[in-house]
């Protein structure tokens, strides 16, 4: 159990997952709380995997106006997830991008994301953007990001 006093970080239940590898939930107030039956994020083996997020405030429940300012707001999100397991955007190596409106809103959207990701270094991970229909949000985004080893 690990614990984040900045952003109130917790993780839970660590399992043996296979031979050696563990796995173990990821939760955090710093992002919107599961609307559902799922984890905000896993960790299972080298990797951290995140559940799709919106652009929800997670201390208010707002959602911006905007495809920039909602992107922004899903990175935040999915940066407090990683987080909570010791990792940020740099580390992560696949997105995937659901647009309300793929036409409409991808050149905002793209621009918002490598803000973000370029502020955070490393290589762009690689990405896959689809079009999507979504429950009164512009953008979700899920990721898969590599964890730190010890040498």
């Amino acid at each position: 159990m690990s614990t984040d006093t900045t952003t109130d970080t917790t993780t839970d239940t660590t399992t043996e997952a296979t031979e050696g590898a563990t796995r173990h939930a990821l939760r955090t107030e710093a992002a919107p709380p599961p609307a559902g039956a799922y984890s905000q994020g896993l960790a299972a083996g080298p990797y951290v995997y995140t559940s799709g997020l919106g652009p929800q405030d997670p201390a208010s429940g707002a959602v911006p106006e905007g495809i920039g300012a909602q992107t922004a707001q899903v990175l935040a999100n999915l940066a407090a997830v990683l987080a909570a397991d010791g990792l940020s955007l740099a580390d992560v190596v696949k997105s995937t991008v659901h647009l309300q409106h793929l036409r409409r809103d991808f050149a905002g959207f793209d621009a918002a994301y490598r803000t973000a990701f370029e502020a955070a270094g490393g290589p762009l991970p690689v990405r896959t953007t689809v079009g999507s229909d979504l429950m009164d949000i512009l953008v979700e985004i899920d990721v898969v990001a590599l964890r730190r080893t010890e040498d």
